[in-house]
């Protein structure tokens, strides 16, 4: 927009040609983070850079010992932010602000030489640090009056202009240093002389193993080999042991066939024609045994048809041997019944008797039983 100015961010904006109120008011407006209108005509803008500037400084110097040093130094600085460092550097800058270096690296000459006088050349070697942080410390108040901040300043380089003095501090060292360097090389080299022989000890290692391990995958080999070339016999002789063993089994299944045949056509059919006989035996051995039974019966019924039949001839020879006989018969009744039954068992037991020796005897020479010396049946 026409008349509207917005400084960068590490810039300040100064307007001026407006009376400002106040005291101690300044001549110009500081705008720094927004946007202005400026009046054309009425009014001015100019811009002054906050951003980080850089001053070097080469400066010949006395030490403490009268030792002339050159040092050289950098210093980094900038425009502070606050409103009054930025007034302060625009009355002294804003005409040609690059004079801004040019006065740094003046105020830092001085403090430089006048600290550098005060010490010795050990102690700014060894203290490079704390000799910064003095100089900077000497030169705040001159730079915050003209409105400057010093952000670090370093010693970039110390040298005795072929004096020697430094070389000479640092011979002892040099030594130490060239001394333990040595030390160093031959630790170096006797750990690599070690790491080299301990190397070829592995290199040697490792050349056995890998014999040791190739002449294991030959035998390996060898032997995969030779059992590949012995597969195909042995195959064919397993086959050939399966086909004895099928035929023995075949050989078994018809042995057993062969014999259920026999024992179906042969065992079993003489064991039938066996047990017919014995069937038949047993029938006719029971059928004798009965017709003997029925013999033996029919004997026995015929004995005692004949007893039966001779019966009154027992009685006759009986009642004949009593003829002679004195027979007294007492108590009356009772005892002629006494001598009845007397009588009748002795006939009961003749009966018997002639009974038993007569059932043998069955042919016409048998001998017959006999009473009182007559054989029973006797005309």
């Amino acid at each position: 927009m026409f008349g509207y100015r917005v400084p960068a961010p590490n810039e300040a904006l100064l307007i001026s040609g407006r009376k400002q109120r106040g005291a101690e008011a300044l001549p110009f407006k500081i705008v720094t983070g927004h946007g202005v209108f400026v009046v054309p005509v009425f009014s001015r803008a100019t811009r002054l850079t906050l951003a980080m500037q850089e001053a070097e400084v080469v400066e010949d110097c006395y030490t403490k010992q009268g030792i002339t040093l050159t040092v050289q130094a950098v210093i980094a600085f900038k425009v502070g932010d606050d409103h009054e460092s930025i007034a302060a550097a625009a009355r002294r800058f804003q005409g040609d602000q690059s004079q801004m270096p040019t006065l740094v690296g003046r105020i830092f000459s001085g403090h430089l030489r006048s600290i550098i006088g005060s010490m010795t050349v050990e102690s700014i070697i060894r203290e490079q640090q704390t000799l910064a942080d003095a100089i900077v410390d000497a030169s705040k108040t001159e730079m915050a009056r003209i409105g400057l901040a010093v952000d670090s300043l370093q010693i970039s380089s110390i040298d005795d202009k072929g004096v020697g003095y430094i070389r000479a501090l640092a011979a002892p060292h040099q030594a130490k240093v060239d001394q333990d360097a040595k030390v160093a090389q031959a630790a170096a080299d006797q750990a690599s002389a070690m790491a080299q022989q301990e190397s070829v000890r592995h290199q040697a290692e490792y050349a056995r193993q890998t014999a040791i391990a190739r002449a294991q995958y030959q035998a390996e080999i060898d032997q995969a080999q030779q059992t590949a070339a012995q597969a195909g016999p042995l195959a064919a002789a397993r086959a050939q042991q399966e086909v004895l063993v099928e035929r023995a089994r075949v050989a078994e299944r018809n042995a057993e066939l062969r014999q259920a045949e026999l024992i179906a056509e042969v065992i079993r059919p003489a064991q039938a024609e066996a047990e017919r006989i014995r069937t038949l035996a047993q029938a006719h051995a029971d059928a004798t045994k009965l017709s003997a039974e029925a013999a033996a019966a029919q004997d026995r019924i015929a004995l005692d048809q004949r007893v039966i039949e001779q019966l009154p001839d027992l009685l006759r020879a009986a009642a004949g041997g009593l003829q002679g006989a004195n027979v007294t018969v007492l108590n009356g009744a009772e005892g002629l019944s006494s001598v009845v039954a007397s009588l009748a068992g002795q006939g009961m037991a003749l009966l018997d008797a002639v009974r038993t020796g007569v059932a043998p005897a069955t042919g016409p020479t048998a001998q017959r039983p006999e009473v009182n010396g007559t054989p029973v049946g006797a005309n």
